[in-house]
């Protein structure tokens, strides 16, 4: 299989940002969504809007966000959009909060052992493509937050992200926790879940994580532990699998004490399983270049 190319940049500026995602030679046609995850209030670590601004600009796209399926300040449409002003977004871009109304768009997953269909908040139909800009962190149940999680659970409404918790057996974030399966099930449905959201945009997607700021936990913690990791750089890609798989790589590659930490997370959650598993459903290769520019 052909390797993909994994673009990296250590240095983690909002120019760089443009800079690695220019590498990709991509062009995103129409109307572009920029997906980004808001931050949990009280979180300290997510990427703040400022840091898009360059980005987001230079593609003249849109900020999109979903609503969550966990008690918080950003589970419901009236307290994400409050959520949203109090860090901020909203002062710099448009932000289209996908789900803040129903009904969800229901797209099909092939090939899935758990989930059959995939529930989009619904005015991702508005857009002919999407950047998915993830911050690359741990995660208390994934294992570790990257651009598979961003196409999965970052793109699904609320009622998708309690499917895609459950595999596809309940989509009520209320009594979700009450009842979770197993976690190899649970990772396997992130994994088709991506695939799906990969399908339906053909190939119109491009991907960035920065490997900055990483804690164990997720943006989505309101209490969170501080990064255990110094900051490693910037990576774009067109395969979600490759930019995910690299990063895992760089980690473990780095001589920095605290990925020990950082990797007993994601070992003790299974956490590459999501990467193994998309990448047999078809979503890419963990096959990859990486291409260091400066």
């Amino acid at each position: 299989m052909e390797k993909s190319k994994v673009y990296f940049c250590k240095t983690i500026t909002p120019e760089n940002v443009i800079k690695v995602f220019k590498c990709l030679n991509k062009n995103l046609p129409g109307k572009v969504a920029i997906k980004v995850h808001s931050g949990e209030e009280g979180n300290q670590n997510y990427l703040r809007p400022e840091f898009m601004k360059p980005m987001v600009d230079y593609l003249k796209g849109t900020i999109v966000e979903c609503n969550t399926a966990y008690g918080g300040e950003r589970n419901t449409t009236e307290k994400h959009l409050k959520t949203i002003e109090r860090h901020g977004w909203n002062k710099i871009f448009d932000v289209d909060l996908m789900d803040a109304e129903g009904p969800d768009l229901v797209i099909p997953v092939k090939n899935g052992k758990h989930l059959k269909e995939d529930f989009l908040g619904k005015n991702i139909k508005n857009y002919n493509s999407m950047l998915i800009i993830s911050h690359f962190k741990g995660h208390p149940m994934g294992g570790y937050g990257g651009a598979l999680k961003q196409l999965s659970i970052g793109c699904a409404s609320s009622e998708g992200k309690s499917w895609i918790h459950s595999a596809g057996t309940n989509k009520d974030q209320y009594t979700l926790w009450d009842n979770l399966p197993k976690q190899d099930d649970f990772l396997e449905s992130m994994a088709e879940a991506a695939s799906a959201v990969v399908d339906y945009f053909k190939g119109n997607m491009a991907f960035i994580n920065v490997m900055c700021n990483m804690s164990v936990d997720c943006d989505c913690c309101a209490v969170a532990e501080d990064p255990c990791l110094k900051d490693i750089g910037i990576l774009a890609s067109l395969d979600p699998v490759a930019i995910d798989q690299a990063c895992i790589d760089l980690v473990k590659a780095s001589k920095d004490v605290g990925k020990e930490h950082f990797m007993q997370r994601v070992n003790s959650r299974h956490g590459t399983h999501t990467i193994d598993t998309a990448e047999k459903l078809g979503v890419g290769t963990k096959l990859y270049e990486l291409i260091t520019i400066e």
